[in-house]
């Protein structure tokens, strides 16, 4: 990756206007609906194949470095592909023309699903929408495990097998505290896989130090607490900030309800723009269209900090023995926390036929292999016409 011609395309490659990237890194955030394949196939046909700014081993080896970085790996590529052809300038315009159209159009939709008596085929559209989540989410958690076991070593699939079980678990009882097990998973490859620090004095690791951070004086602090866990602790694909926020928004903080939060989920998943975007309606819900854009703005700022600081670093990076050990620990607990969320997804589920659209919702997915959101449109309108048949519709 010739990170010294990073701020300078070359003379075949003259350097875009600003308008034509906010043009360009604009359309994607409108038209990519599907999540992080949509998004690279997007960034592959502008970067790659139709401007030829980046090679194509570039390309790839971009999308493997942020795959190794915590936080939504198409937004941190978004950023990074606008930072190699227009420099840190670029990055920023491009990151914010690639998020602000999904984040424009979930807060719309926050409004809607959350206002105090929303019409009723647009709560029965999100309890159907909502049934189908846990079977999203274990289609999500399914699609990462492959690539995950194979990058394993034959002799850590043992300790693969426990970082997955141990997010399972810690997903499906105490997803607030979520965030410990995976950098404790991620701590403990680390010291497994380096020999200078398992000869190091005790104490001299150091870990984040989260434990102990003193945030709940006020619901913007909280929500600063809960968008900087989403965008600087979520390993694994968007999908890990569920287990992340569900604890957060429902139980502890009590912003939204069971209901609520599924629908929150769908706005993430059907909207167009990264996933992450999710946490944008736990703002809302806490306060407002205040509390949907600063926490839209802390979950992303990592994204665009990895990229204007590290970008330059990203072969070291990805040749980093300890990065790879902490990370082949965090990412199997993430792809287990994955799916262990579908535990309090489905236990979310307030009527007898919610469960019918899930199990119609699985079908779709694993058997007929349909999009996640034609999926989640499809029970979206089961929710509808089962509502105008006289359903009860959870709140």
């Amino acid at each position: 990756m010739p990170g010294a011609a990073a701020e300078e395309p070359g003379a075949t490659n003259p350097v875009p206007s600003l308008l034509l990237m906010v043009r360009e890194w604009g359309r994607i955030g409108c038209i990519g609906f599907g999540g992080p394949p949509t998004h690279i196939k997007l960034l592959r046909e502008l970067c790659v194949e139709r401007r030829r700014w980046l090679e194509p081993v570039e390309f790839e080896d971009a999308i493997a470095t942020c795959n190794l970085l915590p936080g939504p790996a198409s937004t941190q590529l978004s950023i990074f592909c606008a930072w190699r052809v227009r420099g840190r300038l670029g990055a920023v315009v491009g990151g914010l023309a690639f998020i602000l159209p999904g984040l424009l159009v979930i807060l719309l939709l926050a409004a809607l699903f959350l206002s105090g008596a929303p019409p009723r085929w647009i709560t029965a559209a999100g309890a159907g929408a909502g049934a189908a989540v846990a079977a999203v989410a274990v289609q999500a958690a399914a699609s990462l495990m492959p690539a995950s076991w194979n990058r394993a070593r034959r002799a850590s699939r043992l300790r693969w097998a426990g970082y997955l079980v141990a997010g399972g678990l810690a997903a499906a009882t105490i997803g607030a505290w979520l965030v410990f097990v995976l950098l404790a998973s991620g701590a403990i490859e680390l010291v497994r896989r380096s020999p200078r620090l398992r000869t190091s004095r005790p104490g001299t690791l150091s870990l984040p130090a989260i434990a102990g951070v003193g945030m709940t004086s006020g619901v913007l602090v909280s929500v600063v607490w809960v968008g900087l866990k989403v965008g600087a602790l979520s390993y694994g694909g968007g999908f890990v900030i569920i287990p992340l926020m569900q604890g957060d928004a429902v139980n502890h903080y009590r912003w939204m309800t069971d209901a609520q939060f599924l629908n929150a989920v769908v706005l993430g998943q059907i909207t167009p723009g990264p996933v992450v975007q999710t946490v944008a309606v736990v703002g809302y819900a806490a306060a407002g269209v205040v509390g949907g854009l600063l926490a839209s703005a802390v979950a992303f700022t990592p994204s665009f900090a990895f990229i204007l600081l590290g970008a330059r670093h990203f072969d070291r990076l990805r040749s980093n023995d300890e990065v790879r050990a902490f990370l082949d620990g965090a990412g199997p607990a993430a792809i287990g926390a994955i799916l262990g969320s579908a535990v309090p997804l489905a236990l979310a589920l307030g009527e007898a036929w919610q469960f019918a659209v899930l199990a119609g919702a699985a079908a779709l997915l694993f058997a007929f292999r349909r999009g996640v959101v034609l999926t989640l449109l499809a029970a979206a309108a089961a929710g509808v016409v089962l509502a105008a048949a006289g359903v009860a519709i959870p709140g």
